[in-house]
């Protein structure tokens, strides 16, 4: 498989660092972690602009209909940098409802999220639960009219200002996924406070959510699954872009920091940490994009290729956060320094949408070969 970024996916990066960089440094997100929003108004129109929330759009619906690997990019990005913003919350929402919305729902939806106009995110995870397709209690009754939701969702990425939230609820006995109106009655929306810093997550509590027919997208449990491994792998690019960027301060540091006459990276324990940091980084490249390529091939293989990044990445992200914070020494441990940002975030990436055990498990069970029939 050829890794190499064509070069409309370079200009892509490209443009997405210059942006983060140019108009969202450290400090500003600083300022942003001590705020209340959700989204910056300003910084979400200049993303619009860019084309990122319409990026895996159907092209029919205002989209630039591209593939997982062009949003991992953007992920990897904004993880670099710390963005904050809806992106991929959005970006998932928006494949879901493209694969599985009926034509009326696409149509009245999909623009409005290529554009920017809107956002949605996708209310999945439940209170002591794993993030998986077990790990979902919320039911949806059916009535003549529609559905009626009941349940807890948390760790909601930027609920509190999505217009369009995505839950997935059990229907029969069987996982399901609905289309709800945030402002809908019986939806209360509430801000947890939580290790990172940089983004925002809710619990969101549904009594006697009604919701219309219409609004229930055709997608089985197969279908769930494949969504939960699309938004794994952007979980990884963005801890991705993380890792890196905590290698690279922690290069600087090594390199700079002088004790009994020299620069600590001389010493052969720090280069040998800095190396294993740079062996995880690499490492944690290559399954992710590996995992993106197989998922817009439609490979065999893509919800292992899934599995696999998702596990190594989120050990490896609290690896690699780890050896940052050793070498780093005291001031590691400071408010001033940047680095607790990139820990808190790293440590947020390691959990969201599966742990390591809930990833290796599956992939145990992908692994298993299917019995010999009788």
């Amino acid at each position: 498989m050829n890794f190499e970024l064509s070069e409309e996916q370079d200009m892509l990066r490209q443009a997405s660092r210059d942006l983060l960089s140019e108009r969202a440094p450290i400090e500003r997100v600083r300022a942003w972690a001590e705020g209340a929003e959700d989204v910056d108004p300003a910084m979400w129109r200049l993303t619009a602009g860019l084309g990122w929330p319409g990026l895996g759009l159907p092209e029919e619906f205002g989209g630039a209909g591209q593939g997982l690997v062009e949003l991992a990019l953007v992920a990897e990005e904004s993880g670099r940098a710390l963005g904050r913003g809806p992106v991929t919350p959005t970006a998932v929402v928006g494949r879901a409802v493209a694969a599985a919305g009926s034509p009326a729902l696409r149509a009245e939806v999909l623009p409005a999220l290529a554009t920017g106009e809107e956002w949605a995110t996708w209310a999945f995870a439940e209170p002591r639960a794993p993030w998986s397709l077990d790990g979902v209690h919320a039911t949806a009754r059916s009535e003549a009219d529609g559905f009626v939701l009941d349940g807890v969702k948390t760790a909601v990425q930027d609920a509190g200002g999505a217009r369009r939230l995505l839950v997935t609820a059990c229907q029969d006995g069987a996982p399901a996924s609905f289309l709800v109106d945030r402002t809908a009655p019986g939806v209360t929306v509430r801000r947890q406070q939580v290790l990172d810093l940089t983004r925002a997550f809710y619990e969101i509590r549904f009594e006697g959510v009604r919701v219309s027919r219409d609004r229930r997208l055709a997608a089985g449990p197969a279908d769930i699954q494949r969504l939960l491994d699309d938004a794994s792998v952007l979980r990884c690019a963005d801890a991705l872009g993380v890792m890196e960027r905590m290698l690279e301060l922690t290069v600087d540091h090594t390199t700079s920091r002088v004790q009994f006459g020299r620069p600590i990276g001389s010493f052969q324990a720090v280069k040998h940490a800095c190396a294993d940091m740079a062996l995880l980084v690499h490492g944690a490249r290559a399954a992710t994009y590996y995992a993106a390529m197989t998922a817009d091939a439609g490979a065999e293989d893509a919800a292992r290729a899934a599995c696999a990044a998702a596990s190594y990445v989120a050990s490896g992200a609290g690896e690699v956060a780890a050896r940052a914070l050793q070498l780093h020494g005291g001031i590691g441990f400071t408010w001033e320094h940047d680095l607790h940002l990139y820990l808190r975030r790293a440590r947020a990436d390691s959990v969201l949408y599966g742990d390591a055990a809930v990833h290796r498990d599956r992939l145990c069970t992908l692994l298993r070969p299917a019995p010999a029939p009788a």
